[in-house]
């Protein structure tokens, strides 16, 4: 059974930082992808950031790229949200999910498991 929980979120001020982390459990990762995605009230789900897990190439979302960096720690089983520069509009609920093809995408359907969520409230 695969498992997925995130963590970290919380209330900041615009221009702080925060880092999300998404533990993963139940199967071996290595050949995965696992991806960042974000829902705030009244708004679809979007694409934030994504990392193959072996090799770590990084993909990311226009909004975010240079203040947001995606990282995983092998020996964690942990992919984790480096979150810089936080604006407003990156309040959300931020997801992380895994996708077993391997192959990251900004495609939230591609996606085989989902985490429970985690809050992100940026104050202007």
């Amino acid at each position: 059974q695969v498992q997925l929980v995130e963590s970290g979120g919380g209330l900041v001020q615009a221009g702080s930082s925060l880092r999300l982390s998404c533990a993963a459990s139940g199967r071996t990762f290595s050949s995965y992808a696992m991806g960042w995605f974000r829902q705030a009230p009244g708004k679809e789900r979007e694409f934030v950031a994504a990392i193959r897990w072996s090799g770590g190439r990084t993909y990311y979302a226009d909004s975010v790229k240079d203040r947001f960096t995606i990282y995983r720690d092998n020996a964690k089983n942990t992919v984790y949200l480096q979150m810089n520069s936080l604006k407003p509009e990156d309040t959300a609920v931020y997801y992380c999910a895994v996708e077993f093809g391997g192959v990251p995408n900004a495609t939230p359907d591609e996606y085989d498991y989902w985490g429970q969520g985690t809050q992100v409230t940026v104050s202007s």
